[in-house]
């Protein structure tokens, strides 16, 4: 085994106690709204490495389907999302990840949803998929495949921000955003680093010892992570600017390692 092969998270250890009625009841809403079409149904996120923390971490979820959902099955999953915050206020949300699995087991698939299931998750119901997948190295095509799009991202983030009346809402925005951008910054690094975080100040951290001119930009983009109530104007700057280069610095590496 490679000493650079990636850690795969417990999969043994029980889940913290304020979690575990949450995750039960989960477990049930979705395989009523869509007993036909769940393959299974795994955790990422803090929730899932034991880290989470009551009334401030959202409850991850990566759903696999055995076919599409259908418009009835999806509306059914929205309204566990608006049902989970009201019922459960130790989390402050429910974030569904949704792929067939077929697709996820398609050899172009292997450094997406092979990765991402290997690694980042931990299957709580059903046919395990992480066990079709050995371990994993450090990669820049992990990388890319993780967070390249984050091009996308700004833009539909930036468009948000900018028409948002609400400062709290604006706020949950930034947050989003931010959490995005330090790991896209984790990830222009991760191919020399030879490890793998998930947690955004972490991620922050370990850019900085490679790109150590791009301090002033990382705590300014943590300040937003922290949900700081930050001006409008200012909040659009740092997303456009910074947003730009860390875009094209993924571009240049792509370029030069392809």
């Amino acid at each position: 085994m490679s000493r650079f092969t990636l850690p795969i998270i417990d999969k043994n250890s029980p889940f913290q106690n304020e979690f575990e009625p949450v995750i039960h009841d989960l477990i049930t809403h979705v395989r009523s709204a869509a007993p036909k079409s769940v393959h299974s149904i795994y955790l990422y996120g803090s929730v899932a490495r034991r880290e989470a923390i009551v009334g401030r971490s959202n409850l991850d979820v990566t759903l696999i389907t055995s076919a599409p959902l259908t418009n009835k099955e999806q509306t059914l999953i929205n309204t566990i999302k608006i049902r989970f915050q009201s019922k459960y206020p130790q989390i402050t949300g429910v974030t569904f990840n949704i792929g067939e699995a077929a697709d996820a087991l398609q050899l172009e698939s292997i450094f997406s949803w092979g990765f991402w299931l290997r690694h980042c998750c931990v299957c709580i119901y059903g046919d395990d998929l992480s066990e079709r997948f050995g371990d994993f190295e450090p990669s820049w095509e992990i990388a890319k495949n993780m967070n390249m799009d984050i091009e996308e991202w700004l833009g539909v983030y930036i468009k948000k921000i900018a028409t948002s009346q609400d400062m709290a809402v604006q706020v949950e925005q930034q947050k989003t955003i931010a959490k995005k951008l330090l790991r896209s910054c984790y990830s222009l690094v991760m191919h020399r680093d030879k490890g793998w975080y998930d947690h955004p100040v972490l991620c922050a951290r370990k850019f900085l010892e490679y790109y150590p001119e791009k301090q002033t930009e990382i705590e300014r983009v943590v300040l937003l992570l922290k949900g700081r109530k930050v001006p409008k104007r200012s909040v659009l700057a740092l997303l456009n600017e910074f947003g730009d280069w860390v875009v094209a610095e993924f571009n240049k590496i792509e370029r030069k390692i392809g």
